[in-house]
C-alpha cells in the first residue's frame, strides 16, 4: 500500500487517523517482525530478554524522543517514536511468550481508559477548558485507583528535576497554595546564604546534602509556578552549555590558565540562547 504523501498528510483535519486498512496492515506487519524475533528459530539476543533487561533501552528511547522533538527533526522523530513504540510491543510479546499477557490487552485497556477519563469528548459531561478536563481526569482516576494521597502514582524512578516538578504540580492541583514566584526566588535567595555558610564552615554529609535539595526543589518550584518547566529548561541549557564547550575545547586545552574566564562565558552564552 502506498503510504500518504506530504500533501496529503498536510491536508488531513486535525483529529483524524490515517487510513484504517494502512495502519492496520503496517501495525501488524511490526507486531508479526517483533514475534517472529522472538520464536524459537528467531533472533539469539531478542529471544534471551526479559523485561527488566529492556527496561534501560526504555528510557534511552525516551530521552531519543526528548532529542528529536528538540531539534524540530521530523526525520529523526519518526524514527525515534518507531524506536520507542518497538520497546511497548517488545514488552508484551515478552510477557505473552512467558504466558502472562499479551499486546491485546495493553491496547483496549488504553483504549477503555481514554474514553472512561474524556466523558466531555465521548459522553455527556461538559468541559471548556484544560482546567475542567484536568479535574475531570483526576476525578475519574481517583474512582478508579483510589489512592490515600494525591502524590501516589508519582514514579520514584523519574529524574529528581522532573519529579519535584510533578510532585508541586500535583500538590498544587490538590489544593496546596504556593507563594507566588518572586516570594519563592526571595526565599530560594535566603536559603542560599544559608547554604553557602554551610559550605564555608566546611560542612559535608547529609545536613549539606539536605540543604542543596532544599534549594533545588524551591528552584523547581519556583520554575513551575512562573510556567515554565525546569526539566525541560535545564535540559535545553545543557544542550547549549554542551555545543558552546565542544566549539571552545581546543581553547581549552591550548590555554588551559584560562579555564575559569572560559566556563563563566560558557554559561553566559547559554544564558544568551
Amino acid at each position: 500500500m502506498t503510504p500518504p504523501s506530504t500533501e496529503d498528510r498536510a491536508a488531513r483535519v486535525p483529529g483524524t487517523p490515517p487510513p484504517r486498512e494502512q495502519i492496520a496492515e503496517e501495525f501488524w506487519k511490526l507486531v508479526e517482525v517483533i514475534a517472529r524475533l522472538r520464536a524459537p528459530d528467531g533472533c539469539p539476543w531478542d529471544r534471551e530478554q526479559t523485561l527488566e533487561s529492556i527496561r534501560p533501552f526504555t528510557l534511552e528511547e525516551t530521552y531519543e524522543v526528548l532529542e528529536a522533538i528538540d531539534a524540530g527533526d521530523d526525520a529523526a522523530l519518526t524514527e525515534e517514536l518507531g524506536d520507542l513504540l518497538l520497546q511497548v510491543i517488545l514488552y508484551a510479546q515478552i510477557a505473552a511468550d512467558e504466558g502472562r499477557f499479551d499486546l491485546v490487552p495493553v491496547l483496549s485497556g488504553l483504549t477503555a481508559k481514554l474514553i472512561r477519563r474524556h466523558p466531555h469528548v465521548f459522553g455527556e459531561e461538559q468541559a471548556h477548558s484544560s482546567d475542567q478536563v484536568i479535574r475531570n481526569w483526576d476525578r475519574v482516576k481517583q474512582q478508579e485507583k483510589p489512592r490515600k494521597s494525591a502524590l501516589d502514582g508519582i514514579p520514584a524512578a523519574l529524574p529528581a528535576l522532573a519529579r519535584s516538578a510533578r510532585l508541586a504540580a500535583k500538590s498544587t492541583r490538590a489544593g496546596l497554595k504556593w507563594p507566588s514566584p518572586a516570594e519563592l526566588l526571595a526565599e530560594v535567595e535566603d536559603k542560599t546564604v544559608q547554604l553557602r555558610t554551610r559550605i564555608e564552615q566546611g560542612e559535608s554529609g547529609s545536613a549539606l546534602e539536605s540543604e542543596f535539595g532544599r534549594v533545588l526543589f524551591l528552584l523547581s518550584q519556583t520554575a513551575e509556578t512562573a510556567g515554565v518547566n525546569p526539566e525541560d529548561a535545564l535540559r535545553a541549557f545543557g544542550g547549549r552549555f554542551e555545543q558552546g564547550f565542544a566549539q571552545r575545547e581546543a581553547d581549552l586545552k591550548s590555554n588551559p590558565d584560562a579555564s575559569r574566564e572560559l566556563a563563566q562565558t560558557l554559561i553566559d552564552e547559554a544564558a544568551a540562547g
